[in-house]
């Protein structure tokens, strides 16, 4: 009896021709290439190294196009927002040792912001693995340990047999939800040996789905059926599951308030009627949410920042969708249902009843409105000028890439991204140097669109190298750098706890002369001058660098 399966499986004759005659000069690093074009990667992300010369020499006969960054770091994070932004793994490759360690800060970064990425990285020669200590340059005693607690899984490779498996395996366990960076070595002499097996024409690696279970959304369902004060917290998985609409009309039918986490900016329309927007550094917010009879939490893990540094303690009932398992229940008891956010909202859209609330969004516009007076009485136009200044000149459709600056936590709370997945920042881990390579992916990911990135001139220096590849690649990003001579917020955070500052204050470089150095535009701006200048920064091709000379301060939050 033969079966439609076995007829699938069964090579055609050109298959089987190609698999018999494969083309000569093949080596293994083009079993990488193949199998990354086989699932369908177009560009990878990287920085050729000894170790992994291999897969590099074997790009030039691939059709995969090649993003070389300066810093292994910066590779991870233009992988990183390149994988948000279009929902593929990211592949990012790496050399042995050094090269592999710098790059660990963005994995982390990725895996704090559940960003697909596919780190492929050399290894010394197979018979130095081990531990052998046979004293090969790069030589780690157990290179994978590095990652093992950072990434979402490793894959190690022995041999050319194993390649296409082991990336095929890595890609799949990015792609299934929770996204996330994987990890795959390769030692360098089975990346540079020459090979005999077959071309790898495809590859097979649809990710894993995850439903809620029935039995936990009926009682979901039926938790916010009979809820009097419902309020919905969105978070990252929302937008990373494509969820939004489902999430509106969610919201809708239970006439319930919605507040977006920082990870989860765009997730819910931000001028909305029922839109609390994202001041979760307020206590307003924390309590409307303690008040909140059943909170029903969708793809976040109510993590420190979202909860307003763990002040909250809701009152009522937890309802939590999170596609992490070990972020279920993790802060709050909750009737936990461990689901891809997508999934579990339109479970609940098909069981809850429409409700009706004459109050709840009189109840949004007094929480908006207190918040506003209490900004108000800090006297802080200039920076929200400045937010104002940005949204005005950024295309409703363009990304933004904020790094860990005063501005960006403004922007995290106030600002408003008009599109979901268009806003993205380091906010996952907290690293610095993040804005400019994330938004070069960014900017790879989709070159219809221009791209900005905002730093402040600590941040920028991280990262200042990566002018170059803007240049080499004429990728059309804007970089605006507020420059006030320091590690601003530290400043503020030493200033609050001890008095007085130390190791905040920096000597920096003139940034405008610096981008010209590099062949790219540079214009000086002021606050009165920013919507102009980047408007202008945005609509012209390629790369520009905008700088601000400003000395910002943040609002003060009310964590109790």
């Amino acid at each position: 009896m033969t079966h439609d399966h076995d007829l699938e499986l069964r090579p055609t004759p050109a298959q089987t021709e190609a698999a018999l005659n494969p083309p000569p000069g093949r080596t293994g690093g083009d079993l990488v290439v193949e199998t990354l074009a086989g699932l369908g990667a177009t560009t990878v992300f990287g920085l050729p190294g000894q170790h992994a010369l291999g897969i590099f020499d074997a790009l030039r006969r691939s059709d995969l196009r090649y993003v070389g960054l300066r810093v292994e770091n910066n590779a991870g994070f233009a992988a990183d927002a390149y994988g948000r932004i279009t929902g593929e793994a990211a592949p990012l490759l790496l050399s042995t040792g050094p090269g592999a360690l710098t790059s660990l800060a963005a994995l982390q970064e990725a895996r704090a912001a559940s960003a697909p990425v596919l780190a492929i990285c050399s290894q010394v020669p197979t018979a130095g693995l081990g531990g052998g200590r046979r004293g090969h340059l790069h030589e780690l005693p157990d290179q994978a340990a590095s990652f093992r607690g950072v990434v979402k899984s490793v894959h190690t490779v022995r041999a050319q047999s194993q390649i296409p498996s082991a990336i095929a395996e890595a890609w799949k366990s990015a792609l299934t939800a929770p996204h996330g960076p994987v990890w795959v070595e390769i030692p360098q002499d089975v990346l540079a040996a020459a090979t005999a097996l077959p071309v790898v024409t495809a590859a097979d690696a649809t990710p894993d789905e995850l439903p809620p279970r029935p039995e936990l959304t009926a009682v979901a369902a039926d938790l916010l059926s009979r809820a009097e004060r419902p309020v919905i917290l969105a978070g990252g998985g929302v937008v990373r599951a494509d969820a939004s609409g489902k999430l509106r009309k969610l919201a809708e039918r239970l006439q319930a308030p919605v507040v977006t986490t920082f990870g989860g900016k765009g997730a819910f329309p931000w001028n909305h009627p029922l839109s609390l927007q994202s001041w979760l550094e307020d206590r307003h917010t924390t309590d409307f949410l303690e008040d909140a009879d059943v909170l029903l939490v969708v793809g976040s893990g109510l993590g420190e920042l979202s909860s307003n540094y763990h002040t909250f303690r809701p009152r009522g009932r937890v309802i939590q969708i999170e596609a992490d398992l070990g972020k279920l229940e993790a802060n709050h008891p909750a009737l936990g249902i461990h689901a891809d956010a997508r999934l579990a909202l339109q479970a609940l859209l098909e069981t809850v009843p429409p409700r009706e609330d004459a109050t709840a969004r009189e109840r949004v516009r007094e929480l908006l409105t207190r918040v506003g007076e209490r900004l108000a009485a800090q006297k802080l136009t200039l920076e929200q000028g400045l937010l104002a200044s940005i949204r005005k000149a950024l295309p409703a459709d363009a990304p933004s890439l904020w790094d860990m600056t005063i501005l960006s936590y403004w922007a995290w709370s106030a600002f408003d991204p008009r599109r979901p997945n268009t806003m993205h920042s380091a906010q996952g881990a907290g690293g610095l140097g993040y804005a400019f390579p994330a938004a070069l992916g960014a900017a790879v990911a989709d070159p219809t669109r221009p791209v900005l990135a905002v730093s402040g001139d600590g941040g920028a220096l991280y990262s200042v190298a990566e002018l170059a590849t803007a240049r080499q690649h004429d990728l059309n990003v804007t970089w605006l750098i507020v420059d006030d001579g320091g590690y601003g917020i530290l400043r503020e955070y030493m200033t609050d706890a001890y008095g007085e500052t130390t190791a905040t204050e920096l000597t920096r470089p003139d940034f405008v002369a610096l981008a010209e150095s590099f062949g790219v535009p540079g214009v000086r701006t002021t606050p009165e001058t920013l919507e102009q200048d980047l408007t202008k920064a945005l609509a012209s091709p390629g790369p520009t660098v905008v700088v601000l000379p400003a000395l910002l301060r943040m609002f003060a939050p009310t964590h109790g």
